[in-house]
């Protein structure tokens, strides 16, 4: 039995920045990831940050997670790598599997910091080799140097289809087009002008139809919408790719909330079903915290941001700050969330957001 005060189960930005918070309060923390190496997406986005400088600003994303590392290391934290859990049981246990071995970590406190999965898109001829989702192709480009192939479809026009289109383009690949179901484009107008700098199309109201080749992609049938997202008959037309990207979504990856017994809600604008929390990221059972995208699927520098408070929350409730100090560093992680939630780059996620830690305030006391 391994104890410890604070587990940490995912090692991305909400994790790491737990981590940093907790430890350096003084807290034994053990942090959890499956990966050889912690970081979550931030190894993947080569691309600079928006927001404030508290937000990283003008900062890539892979020297973001340098940092978190690094700043990791000093606060003496506690790394399992190559470590899956694979459940949360009654007393605070957590199971989980590393090098073919069982352990069981006894915890004091524990946060889920799972983040998100890739949602998929069915369409006739989606299983051929070539489709796959933007974070397979990040990994690939971005982590590995290794092009996906030469003729891109991105499918899903938020701020990852758009940033994966160009991060393509940097690596020479040709992106035949993007396009995406809704009448708007999703992510951020800077973003977007980039590759249509580039000459790349940006078609909304449209969909991808259907898939043909005969071991692998080698078309894509495109078809446009009308206002009700209906196909229109005689509005299709085919491009030759040999990849086609998805870039539709995630949503939080729960499994582990879900075992623990705690209550879930449903509010799509932030993924689906999420565990209910209060202002401290607390799920309905108590000592349980939840941060990143597992708490609702948002920017990174918002996951960043909850593992802070998640952080500040658990060293305060095992007596490491005292009342005041506890409320300081809170009251500044939770203005530093309003602006990312407010602001012209998180429009509409802080009414859901306060939607959802409402209904947490609510069935957690």
């Amino acid at each position: 039995m391994i104890e410890t005060d604070f587990a940490i189960i995912g090692g991305g930005p909400a994790g790491l920045s737990a981590a940093i918070e907790a430890a350096n309060a003084g807290c034994k923390v053990t942090l959890i990831d499956e990966n050889s190496r912690p970081g979550g997406q931030l190894f993947k986005q080569i691309h600079k940050f928006f927001g404030s400088k508290d937000h990283y600003a003008g900062t890539r994303g892979i020297d973001i997670g340098i940092k978190l590392l690094d700043d990791v290391e000093k606060a003496g934290v506690d790394v399992m790598l190559d470590t899956v859990a694979y459940g949360i049981y009654p007393s605070s246990t957590i199971g989980v599997v590393r090098g073919g071995q069982n352990y069981l970590i006894k915890a004091k406190r524990t946060l889920v910091a799972t983040g998100g999965v890739e949602n998929p898109l069915p369409f006739p001829g989606w299983t051929l080799p070539g489709v796959m989702g933007a974070g397979a192709i990040q990994t690939m480009v971005n982590v590995n140097r290794v092009l996906p192939g030469e003729n891109i479809l991105m499918v899903g026009s938020g701020n990852v289809g758009l940033i994966v289109s160009y991060q393509l383009l940097q690596a020479g690949a040709n992106v035949e087009a993007l396009i995406d179901a809704a009448p708007i484009i999703g992510g951020y107008a800077v973003h977007a002008s980039k590759i249509r700098r580039r000459g790349v199309p940006i078609f909304t109201s449209t969909t991808i139809k259907e898939a043909r080749g005969d071991k692998k992609v080698e078309e894509a049938v495109l078809v446009e919408l009308d206002e009700k997202w209906k196909p229109i008959p005689g509005s299709e037309r085919t491009v030759r790719v040999d990849v086609i990207c998805l870039a539709v979504g995630l949503s939080p990856l729960t499994e582990l909330v879900w075992m623990s017994g705690a209550k879930f809600t449903f509010i799509p604008s932030l993924g689906g079903h999420l565990p209910l929390h209060d202002e401290n990221m607390q799920t309905t059972i108590p000592g349980l915290y939840v941060a990143g995208d597992v708490a609702g699927v948002e920017e990174a520098s918002t996951a960043v941001e909850e593992g802070r408070l998640a952080g500040v929350a658990v060293a305060h409730s095992l007596g490491k700050y005292t009342n005041e100090d506890s409320m300081n560093r809170k009251m500044v992680i939770r203005a530093r969330l309003d602006q990312l939630r407010s602001g012209p780059f998180g429009e509409g996620r802080l009414q859901a957001v306060q939607e959802l830690v409402n209904r947490g305030k609510h069935d957690i006391n």
